[in-house]
């Protein structure tokens, strides 16, 4: 597995962590050990402008998730994966409301990425439950 992390946010984040979780969580979808992603961690004006370009609405978001290819769990051959892009000031804000760690916070939205890379959703109930519940079972096992 192959995990680029580029950090270009000015917040000081644990990138060799997200490696970790993101190579485990891949490994535990049944990816191929040749599959890459890349991960770009970016303040909230550069995430204002890229919520507003690619899904139309206003303001700054946690999470976006750009796939290159319709790469599905259990892939069985070498693919790119695509970018998943985080704004860690969104991320400290949304940890102080729940009351958890940034590192947790981060670590959630970096598997939430990968999983919208995979095609999972959460405009619908049913997915939504599915696809929270598959991320935070991924972080806590790797956590552990």
């Amino acid at each position: 597995m192959s995990v680029d992390i580029l950090n270009r946010s000015g917040v000081e984040c644990t990138p060799a962590g997200l490696d970790s979780l993101l190579a485990f969580a891949m490994e535990q979808l049944g990816l191929h050990d040749e599959c890459e992603l890349n991960v770009l961690l970016v303040e909230e004006e550069e995430m204002t402008q890229l919520h507003i370009k690619w899904m139309d609405e206003p303001g700054p978001t946690d999470v976006l998730s750009f796939p290159m290819d319709e790469i599905r769990p259990h892939h069985s051959e070498p693919a790119i994966l695509g970018d998943i892009v985080l704004c860690p000031t969104i991320a400290q804000s949304q940890a102080d409301d729940a009351g958890h760690e940034f590192e947790f916070e981060l670590e959630i939205l970096a598997v939430h990425g990968l999983l919208h890379l995979l095609g999972y959703d959460h405009a619908v109930a049913e997915e939504e439950a599915e696809m929270f519940a598959l991320q935070e079972d991924l972080v806590a096992r790797w956590r552990t």
